[in-house]
């Protein structure tokens, strides 16, 4: 058995498919067919059990998985200690991000980071979800609850403020809004409400809103709606600077606060390659926050 053999195993693992797993691998699904095939047949045993819905672990692959993840994080570590003595990060991270954080505060913090290790790739995936770090969809992951289950590391990266928002231009051709009674008859802007993935995002809950004209998963369609004068919504403060036009309404009777986790494999916190850019990834998260609240 080869170090590439249970590559292929474990990202067949986590995919649950062959074509899921041929987007991690880059190899074609017919490819990994018969990896996996060949897998199996050196070791005499079957490590999934085919059906409709995809590739299921066996008993016997179940027992295999710890063994080839001791594997991967021993080879990683080996490889992240050779790369450390050159003093710069190396390979490539890959963040798992909701929209906000992924638009707003990723770009300039990544960038930076970017610039003073180049021989870095740094990935970026941007989903209103929670990601799935035991499957590997990513190396690390933000999000503004802490994880309850799972071998998963979290840290708390910072808090930061959300407020009622629009534009000078919709209050004006509206009436005034002096206390929280006054928003109705407005158009409100916010979160599908099916769609909403983590009870903390659930803003309009707190303003007493009862309708919700115009919805979107996504903070940047629902931002850019505020910026268009169609309404009224929930923005974080650290979005606010990108788009001038927009003031805060009832800033003290609608002002949350939330908080940004940083969540890892429990595995990972052996390498010190992750290590390094984890802290450099939540100082520099704590400062543009910072930095864009002071602005708002």
């Amino acid at each position: 058995m080869n170090w590439d053999d249970l590559r292929v195993f474990l990202a067949v693992a986590r995919a649950e498919s062959l074509s899921g797993a041929a987007k991690a691998t880059r190899l074609d699904p017919a490819t990994l067919g018969r990896r996996i095939a060949r897998l199996e047949d050196a070791l005499g045993v079957g490590l999934f059990a085919r059906s409709p819905r995809g590739y299921d672990l066996t008993e016997e692959g179940e027992r295999l998985l710890p063994r080839a993840e001791q594997a991967e994080q021993a080879l990683a570590q080996g490889v992240d200690d050779l790369r450390g003595q050159a003093g710069q990060l190396a390979g490539s991270v890959r963040i798992g991000a909701p929209d906000g954080v992924a638009n707003f505060l990723l770009p300039q913090v990544t960038a930076a980071i970017s610039d003073a290790n180049p021989g870095l790739e740094i990935q970026v995936v941007a989903l209103p979800r929670v990601f799935n770090l035991s499957r590997r969809e990513a190396d690390m992951a933000i999000a503004v609850s802490p994880p309850t289950a799972g071998r998963l590391t979290v840290q708390k990266i910072t808090d930061y403020r959300l407020h009622l928002a629009a534009t000078r231009e919709y209050l004006e051709r509206h009436g005034p809004i002096r206390g929280l009674s006054d928003l109705r008859g407005h158009r409100i802007i916010g979160y599908i409400a099916d769609m909403i993935f983590d009870p903390e995002l659930d803003y309009l809950a707190e303003t007493g809103a009862e309708r919700v004209a115009l919805t979107s998963n996504s903070v940047s369609v629902q931002l850019h709606w505020l910026r268009a004068g169609a309404g009224l919504g929930i923005v974080h403060d650290f979005a606010i600077p990108t788009a001038p036009g927009l003031v805060k309404v009832l800033p003290t009777e609608v002002s949350l606060r939330r908080t940004f986790y940083l969540i890892r494999h429990g595995d990972d916190r052996r390498l010190a390659r992750l290590n390094r850019f984890a802290g450099l990834l939540t100082e520099g998260l704590r400062a543009e926050v910072a930095r864009l609240e002071a602005q708002s």
